[in-house]
């Protein structure tokens, strides 16, 4: 009797062994599936995530990047602060000391091999979330988290949104007609508004100056998606540039004060983009400057091609002596192209998208 209590509690123990073996997949699927963590290490709390991937000029992976993070942050309950990388910041040594919280990085051997940091699953094209190696807790969460939100409709969504052709000549060529024009067009059109412009023309700017890509950044320091320089953020209150919506709010408020001091001068119509958008690329000295010199030669100085025709003569050294002219010698090749090919663009975006 004893020997068959004995087999008995041996099955039971067996059994339960087995249906925890068992069941624990399940609960640890539910877990992935809801995106939850029972640490939730981040809710409530601010934290730093710097997008550290240099080699993405003109790509989109460092906007996919930040929607991604937007989205976990949402998810987490927390609050994000979210930075680009800089020329000579090290983020893997601002994870160490505590001063960023997450790097997203492109996965490498000397990456993987660093025993200072833990690294998440894969995300998109071999990029992962970096977390300093004493934070185990927080990775499990990440990790959590990009498994369901990987397997997501809103993520195949980011992906479309992203991992597309904006490029308005190969579309045009390609007699493709669409109605989208950049993964921002809700904020081109707010933005537009505030300038009294075809919605198509800030999208012509923004696709000249970063071809819809946050992470764009020139060798002078202009930033995101219209190359906004530091100090003319700081003008309108905008201290985080690689956030579209402000990078936008900077831009199109730069834009609106070139805009009004042209007016001034009763420059209108597609004039007054033209005037516009050379100040934006020149500086309004030197287009000043255009215009004072075109009046010494009595030339009209609210039509762009006549001020182009005479900018050959502003390359001269003899416009050093000239009184009307303050900044000196004006090469403007650059400014030329830039008004032409955002013009070209504007065209081209008009006949590949007819949403108004």
């Amino acid at each position: 009797m004893k020997l068959k209590e004995k087999t008995k509690r041996k099955i039971r123990i067996c059994a339960t062994s087995i249906l925890v073996i068992c069941i624990a997949p399940i609960f640890q699927s539910v877990e992935n599936i809801s995106g939850a963590s029972t640490l939730d290490e981040f809710s409530g709390k601010d934290i730093v995530c710097a997008i550290d991937l240099n080699d993405d000029i003109h790509g989109y992976q460092t906007s996919m990047t930040y929607e991604v993070l937007e989205k976990f942050a949402q998810e987490s309950r927390c609050n994000i602060n979210i930075v680009a990388s800089g020329r000579h910041t090290n983020y893997i040594d601002s994870l160490k000391n505590g001063k960023v919280d997450i790097v997203v990085k492109t996965v490498t051997d000397s990456l993987e091999d660093n025993p200072d940091i833990m690294l998440s699953r894969e995300v998109e094209k071999n990029t992962v979330w970096a977390v300093s190696s004493d934070k185990a807790h927080c990775i499990r969460q990440v990790n959590s988290w990009i498994c369901h939100f990987t397997q997501s409709d809103d993520y195949k969504k980011i992906q479309k949104k992203y991992f597309r052709t904006y490029n308005p000549y190969k579309l045009a060529d390609n007699a493709i007609t669409i109605s989208t024009l950049s993964p921002y067009d809700g904020l081109i059109r707010k933005y537009a508004a505030t300038l009294g412009w075809d919605w198509k023309m800030l999208a012509a700017v923004i696709y000249q100056e970063s071809r819809f890509s946050i992470g764009t950044k020139s060798h002078r320091g202009a930033t995101g998606l219209m190359q906004v320089m530091p100090q003319t953020a700081k003008i309108y209150g905008v201290d985080n540039l690689l956030d579209p919506e402000q990078n936008l709010y900077a831009g199109t408020a730069h834009l609106k004060r070139l805009q009004d001091m042209m007016k001034k001068n009763g420059i209108e119509g597609d004039e007054l983009i033209k005037f516009t958008l050379a100040a934006y690329n020149a500086g309004e000295g030197r287009i000043a400057d255009c215009r004072n010199f075109a009046k010494v030669k009595n030339v009209d100085c609210n039509q762009w091609e006549e001020i182009v025709n005479l900018i050959p003569l502003m390359r001269e050294d003899s416009i050093l002596q000239e009184k009307s002219v303050k900044f000196g010698k004006f090469q403007g090749y650059e400014t030329i192209a830039y008004v032409d090919s955002i013009m070209s663009i504007y065209e081209q975006f008009q006949t590949i998208c007819a949403v108004k």
